[in-house]
């Protein structure tokens, strides 16, 4: 009988004082939603199964961990993996809807997939999708509402970027045939899971040459410079360079590029994608996978309908529960720690020591970095602890008589005057 007490895996009972944090998240997500334009749309969590196979859904990947059943009358049936392919069956069975149509959806999907922080086997999406807009400013609002979301709930994030087409074109530039572009996207896509040389070992299997993996990488790891390419005789390329540049444009006039970042690694497993491709992270690495993801999606609502017509189409996903567990994590941080300031010397020991103990004269609680580690191993530990902010001491900022303050929650960074650290607000 115990054991019937127990959940099953990847399932959680939320209790009313965890639910109420989930419902302050959730209606914080719903005001932005509709801030920006988008109305409400519930679909059901039940599917037939073969719309959730379909070749022009989610792929071969996503199949492995669909929830499948069969109800008395013997049809065949699936859970819900996720939101947008309910969505593009609505927009397919309504081909009278006046576009743009933009939507939100809020509800629970299902992937019998490996569990672990921020991951469950039942959990809650948040999707916003718009349906007839080509030009990348569609994208570019969801990355405006996206930061939109996160400073209403007081998390500091950055957001990186690519571009399917030209991650496309530059596998086709290396010499991969196209046949197999779409399985080596999605062992690209695994490189922040299991490492560069596990992804170059598993592309060999996949019959990917040597040859072809040293070019292909050899371009992806060097300076990449977008104007290199912009004449190459791959289409692909060609409109992949251009999408972006675009975008950045966008991006640019929003004052966001300080906050987003190009990554050609990045490749978003599903095969659906068609442009841009986009994953949001949490600037204090408190949880290290995407907490939000998205991108362009152009060709599959037509081809749901088995028609030669595209219906542009570009979404984001915000996970309701990766999100609940970072601001779990972020108030634990919060609670027990004993200090309230990290510093960290790049070669700056001795004028370390020297700020550390005048700001402890001003009752200041003060840590110094005593280990030679890597910047980003220090901002580890100091997110590890909770400690709430960070001076980078290095010796530029000493010969402008100045020091890079980090608030860890919001990711946000500033420089301040030496003698204004005292007065600093921790």
């Amino acid at each position: 009988m115990e054991s019937l007490l127990q959940n099953l895996k990847g399932t959680k009972d939320f209790m009313p004082e965890e639910q109420q944090i989930r419902n302050k998240i959730r209606n914080v997500l719903e005001e932005v939603f509709q801030n920006y334009g988008y109305r409400p749309l519930e679909t059901p969590i039940l599917c037939q199964y073969d719309l959730l196979a379909s070749k022009y859904a989610g792929g071969s990947e996503i199949l492995k961990e669909v929830y499948r059943l069969k109800d008395q009358g013997n049809r065949d049936l699936g859970l819900r993996y996720d939101l947008t392919v309910p969505f593009c069956k609505v927009i397919g069975a309504n081909p009278t809807l006046q576009l743009p149509f933009k939507r939100y959806e809020i509800g629970k999907v299902f992937r019998d997939g490996p569990v672990k922080t921020g991951r469950l086997r039942e959990f809650v999406q948040c999707d916003v999708d718009v349906v007839g807009v080509k030009d990348t400013i569609a994208e570019a609002e969801l990355m405006s509402l996206t930061f939109e979301v996160f400073r209403r709930l007081g998390m500091g994030v950055y957001i990186q970027y690519n571009n399917r087409k030209l991650l496309t074109g530059l596998l086709e530039f290396a010499g991969v045939n196209k046949d197999l572009i779409n399985d080596v996207i999605l062992t690209m896509d695994k490189i922040e899971k299991i490492g560069e040389d596990a992804v170059k070992e598993e592309l060999v299997q996949k019959g990917i040459t040597e040859d072809m993996l040293s070019k292909l990488f050899d371009l992806l790891n060097e300076d990449f410079s977008l104007s290199d390419f912009q004449d190459s005789p791959n289409v692909n390329i060609r409109e992949g360079i251009a999408e972006i540049r675009e975008l950045q444009s966008y991006l640019s006039g929003l004052e966001l590029m300080t906050k987003t970042q190009l990554n050609l690694f990045l490749a978003r497993g599903l095969g659906i994608y068609t442009g841009t491709v986009f994953e949001v992270f949490l600037s204090d690495g408190c949880i290290q996978s995407s907490i939000a993801s998205g991108g362009r999606y152009d060709k599959i609502i037509g081809k749901f309908l088995d028609s030669g017509q595209e219906y542009p189409a570009v979404g984001i996903s915000f996970g309701l529960d990766v999100i609940y567990t970072a601001m779990e994590l972020k108030a634990e941080a919060q609670k027990k720690s004993p200090v309230d300031l990290l510093i960290i010397p790049m070669g700056t020991q001795v004028e370390a020591l020297r700020l550390a103990c005048a700001l402890r004269k001003k009752d200041i609680k003060v840590e110094i970095e005593l280990r030679s580690i890597k910047l980003k191993k220090s901002l580890d530990y100091a997110n590890k602890q909770g400690i709430p902010y960070v001076v980078i001491l290095g010796e530029d900022e000493l010969n402008k008589g100045c020091v890079k303050i980090k608030d860890m929650s919001s990711g946000v960074e500033k420089e301040l005057v030496i003698a204004e650290i005292e007065k600093f607000n921790f």
